[in-house]
């Protein structure tokens, strides 16, 4: 199907759906009262049927279902407690408060079946320790807690990004542990984690690109980063050495509400967000949500904007117990700048971006050569229970991207003054992704050793279409004086089409089967042995030779619960890989390559104790690449590169008192060339890799007057790093300090935040200055 018609289908279907909704008789801001809704599970996340779940003071109460579930509507407003007991499990008892027309999701309430926990719990906004969340069917693929999950993966959740008043990914992605954003040149969005590059390559658990169309995160739920090579489960398309990020987007529920969101700040910001979500038939079958968002925001700099525009619906039907479909999609566009990407001669005496003599908050190329880039993603799942204790899912997405044209600029610095311009545009560009996935979950028993076992086959198809045009340097300025930026039509006379990249067409598909098997030796020991055999295959096109590839990628760990559903330790070894062609030699030979292994060797501890009142992960991780390619004196290619990348990660997220929640996280990391193809980078750091790296974020939201009210402060710290292998030139380390104040009520919120409070210059690890203190301020109303 070509883009056009995918469009045209799904205009269609959002089209019926609106009207469907608008047909319905049920109004979005009918109110039928205050409602509460949960689930119950046990200390090993499986759902308990017929626990009865009351509240003292009135006469209403609720059993929950095969599922765990439990609802209650049309409750008046107060404060109450709620009882939740079980003959086999014990009980608790939750104060919460609900407020008129609340709808108060709960989340899951876990009781164990020792009776240990039977004590009071105060509930304030749903949650206690409100910024830790590790619940996920994404990491592992199956249903496993953080404490009987080997790999460590940091969660950032909706709360969190709420509170920040956070406007794009690049401040999202901050609070995850050891994470530093990267804006490619070409206007895409990656992190840096473990010493290593990765893209936002996973949405949902499926392939996703953000290579040139970055990402809007207003559909975001959560982000979930996963540590280390994660070959195993997501394959080399999804995954680098590094790890994972996973972006889990917004899901329709079956409470009616909206909310509308307005922005507005610093450098002419202006953004209106909408999140709507209805039941579409009397018996809630049915359900659809709609997430839109419009963002118009100029740059610090004198010239550069950012204007994008995201529409994205869900829909979810439920036929019976057993079978399920969603749908979704998104559809983004933006129109922006791309940021200056800079050279240096080799004589320039430039050893740092703070050497540059150009103006803070100048420009060197006018707004009007510019990007236009989209991208369309469909995502569909059918939900099969195949009996109590296995379940089929099948998926299959469509993800493309399209760059209609996109300006990227250049400066060769030949003194620190002294800039020399060219420019390229890539465009047009067309990138489209499909795959198809079949994932069989299921439990077993051998004697007494329980087995929780997944068991997926995948199948990939990539498709690749590019053109560039390119210039030779257009003219050389001293930035010390008041030099005149260029605009496009001075710029477009000087383009050559057909220039590197040129034009190029490239096919991929890999075929992939995987299997896990955690396997529970007792209550408090587990391993988890994983397997995933990959196949790749390039055809050749006639301009390319194509090549086949075939990869193995084990994961292998243990985790041992040193106090039940509180501490565990754990070990892990976990591989990852890329792809590689066969490449000529200089005598006329040809070297079939073997893909590229990352290999993980990690251990540590988490604790989830007092109630998950605090939360922690420590772990020690080397990563190490054996093989990379490199090219020895005689010109020659050889696979013998060998790569280090070793440090720990600390995380806690903590609740000490009612209203104070904190979280926070340090990172080292010396990641180092060992063994290259220039002999004088061996024992050099690898670029972009900074050795330290923290974050920090200290909340308090008063509890009895003003109740809602709250501030937060924190902020991040980035060591320095390199822009290039041989060490020379140092991307300065940085400090940022962030503050914000808000006022939640249930049916409407301010805050507002503060960036960069020190007005501290800092650049990114591709040298690019990044923007001085500015403001955001919200309003969002619900109902």
């Amino acid at each position: 199907m070509n883009q056009n018609a995918i469009r045209r289908t799904i205009g269609m279907l959002f089209l019926i759906v609106v009207i469907w909704i608008g047909a319905t008789p049920r109004s979005l801001a009918q109110d039928n009262g205050a409602a509460i809704f949960g689930k119950i599970t046990n200390g090993k996340g499986q759902p308990i049927p017929f626990v009865n779940v009351h509240l003292k003071g009135l006469n209403k109460g609720s059993l929950t279902d095969e599922r765990g579930e439990f609802s209650m509507k049309g409750l008046p407003h107060g404060n109450y407690q709620m009882t939740i007991s079980h003959v086999s499990y014990g009980g608790k008892t939750i104060e919460i408060n609900l407020a008129a027309g609340e709808s108060l999701d709960m989340g899951n309430i876990v009781l164990y079946d020792n009776g240990s926990d039977l004590q009071e719990v105060v509930v304030a906004d749903s949650k206690v320790n409100r910024f830790f969340d590790k619940s996920t069917d994404y990491v592992a693929r199956m249903p496993l807690d953080n404490l009987e999950n080997p790999q460590v993966y940091n969660v950032v959740t909706k709360e969190l990004l709420q509170e920040q008043v956070v406007t794009d990914i690049d401040q999202s992605v901050r609070n995850a542990t050891g994470v530093v954003p990267v804006v490619y040149p070409s206007g895409g969005f990656a992190a840096t984690l473990r010493g290593f590059n990765t893209g936002i390559n996973s949405r949902n658990g499926l392939e996703t690109t953000t290579g040139r169309s970055s990402v809007d995160i207003a559909n975001v739920e959560r982000i979930e980063v996963l540590k280390g090579p994660s070959g195993t489960l997501f394959g080399s398309n999804v995954s680098s050495f590094g790890g994972v990020v996973n972006l889990v987007t917004k899901k329709p529920t079956n409470i009616n509400r909206t909310e509308i969101g307005y922005t507005t700040g610093s450098f002419n910001l202006h953004r209106i967000t909408a999140d709507i979500n209805t039941s579409l038939n009397k018996e809630k079958t049915t359900l659809f949500r709609l997430n839109t968002a419009l963002n118009r925001q100029k740059s610090f700099l004198d010239y550069g904007f950012n204007n994008t525009f995201l529409v994205a619906p869900s829909l979810k039907h439920t036929v019976s117990d057993r079978l399920s479909f969603s749908f979704d999609a998104e559809m983004f566009n933006s129109k922006s700048t791309r940021t200056l990407y800079s050279r240096y001669a080799p004589n320039s005496g430039v050893t740092s971006p703070k050497d540059l003599q150009i103006d803070y908050r100048k420009a060197m190329f006018h707004e009007d050569a510019n990007a236009a880039t989209s991208s369309l993603k469909l995502f569909t799942q059918a939900k099969y229970k195949l009996s109590d204790k296995w379940t089929s899912t099948t998926l299959f997405s469509y993800v493309e991207e399209d760059v209609d044209h996109s300006y990227q600029y250049y400066a060769t610095w030949l003194s620190p003054s002294l800039a020399a311009r060219n420019i390229g545009n890539w465009g047009p560009i067309y990138n489209s992704y499909t795959n198809i996935q079949e994932n069989i979950n299921g439990e077993f028993a051998t004697g007494s050793i329980h087995h929780k076992v997944l068991a997926g086959v995948s199948l990939r198809f990539m498709d690749a279409r590019s053109e560039a045009a390119t210039s030779g340097f257009i003219d050389t300025v001293d930035v010390t004086t008041d030099f005149r930026v260029l605009r496009k039509q001075e710029l477009d006379p000087h383009m050559v089409p057909g220039n590197w990249p040129g034009w190029h067409r490239a096919n991929d598909n890999t075929y992939s089967a995987y299997v896990t098997d955690v396997v529970q030796l007792t209550d408090r020991l587990s391993t988890m042995l994983s397997l995933r055999l990959d196949h790749f295959n390039r055809p050749d096109n006639g301009a390319v030779e194509g090549y086949e590839q075939t990869s193995l990628s084990p994961k292998l760990g243990v985790i041992y619960q040193l106090i039940n559903n509180q501490v565990s330790v754990f070990g892990n070894y976990m591989n990852g890989f890329q792809n590689q062609a066969p490449t000529n030699q200089p005598d006329g030979s040809q070297l079939v390559l073997d893909p590229i292994y990352a290999e993980q060797a990690e251990g540590g501890i988490k604790a989830e104790v007092f109630d998950k009142k605090l939360t922690a992960t420590v772990s020690y991780y080397h990563i190490a690449i054996d093989n990379a390619v490199r090219t020895n004196a005689n010109g020659f290619t050889v696979q013998d590169g060998r790569q280090v990348s070793k440090g720990f990660d600390i995380e806690v997220i903590a609740n000490p008192a009612a209203g104070l929640n904190i979280v926070g996280g340090y990172a080292y990391n010396d990641n180092r060339i060992v063994k290259a193809s220039n002999e004088a980078i061996e024992g050099n750091k690898a670029v972009g890799a900074p050795e330290n790296v923290a974050n920090l974020w200290l909340s308090y939201a008063l509890q009895h007057k003003l109740k809602g009210l709250g501030f937060g402060i924190g902020g991040n710290v980035v060591g320095e790093n390199y822009l290039f292998s041989d060490n020379v030139f140092t991307i300065p380390s940085y400090s940022l300090l962030n503050a914000s104040v808000f006022y939640d009520q249930s049916s409407w919120r301010i805050g507002l935040k503060g960036n960069n409070l020190t007005n501290e210059k800092y650049w990114s690890s591709y040298g690019v200055a990044q923007a001085p203190v500015n403001f955001a301020a919200n309003l969002t109303v619900r109902f």
